[in-house]
């Protein structure tokens, strides 16, 4: 495949976790990709491991301006958006009602839901363009039934996503728009890290993996586009 001809898709998070993995999928499945992420060094890393064709941008989702900027400048170079699979994402130690901060609150609907509205409005007028395009959004289970683990900024974000992704359904088939959540569990990935209690290997080791969440990932893109599934779930099978 060449630039001209193969499908192009847009990761965000590529640098790590759910977007690595997609990443490394998608480019064995013979997409051409942009990645997009906040910290360079990581994105070339993921870049340095695919054979095919892949740019990088660093970008703060959250940042309205410099993402479209770089859609423009994705555009430009490969001309097309076939796919957009929404990765990035964040979550706070300090996340339940008693102790979070409206700063907190802010930062984490800015990454997880502004960032993902911004990406989408982006990469829309380029999917009507080239007559249809698909839009994967990594949500959460947190984005189908609250709970205290997640905390309640995670949990509002990840339902607004929910809503989101049935809205671009709703209004975008007739554009041959197709969009799709996929709600994961627990998650073996840095995101972990953030959460009040430490996870211990052994636990990490039975949950979902992030190329478990890629499979999904590349099934969502590669359907005949006559196909969709609108909303996926996956959780280990410890329950």
């Amino acid at each position: 495949m060449n630039e001209a001809t193969s499908k192009h898709a847009v990761i965000t998070g590529g640098g790590s976790g759910i977007g690595r993995a997609s990443a490394l999928k998608l480019a064995e499945d013979g997409w051409t990709l942009s990645l997009l992420g906040r910290r360079r060094e990581a994105l070339q890393e993921v870049a340095d491991g695919i054979s095919g064709a892949v740019s990088v941008h660093s970008v703060d989702v959250g940042d309205e301006t410099a993402v479209a900027a770089v859609f423009a400048q994705i555009v430009e170079q490969w001309g097309r958006i076939d796919a957009l699979v929404t990765a990035a994402g964040m979550n706070l130690p300090d996340r339940s009602w008693k102790v979070l901060s409206t700063e907190g609150y802010r930062g984490v609907m800015q990454a997880n839901l502004d960032g993902v509205f911004h990406c989408v409005h982006a990469a829309l007028p380029t999917m009507r363009a080239n007559g249809g395009g698909t839009v994967v959004v990594i949500n959460s289970e947190a984005g189908k039934v609250g709970s205290a683990k997640s905390g309640v900024a995670y949990v509002v974000s990840k339902f607004g996503l929910t809503g989101l992704v049935q809205s671009l359904n709703a209004e975008e088939r007739g554009e041959g728009i197709r969009a799709v959540s996929i709600f994961p569990g627990d998650v073996n990935t840095p995101l972990l890290d953030r959460r009040p209690v430490p996870v211990p290997p052994e636990k990490r080791a039975a949950m979902v993996q992030p190329g478990d969440v890629a499979a999904c990932v590349s099934l969502a893109v590669n359907l005949p586009a006559r196909a969709i599934v609108e909303e996926l779930v996956i959780r280990p099978s410890y329950g």
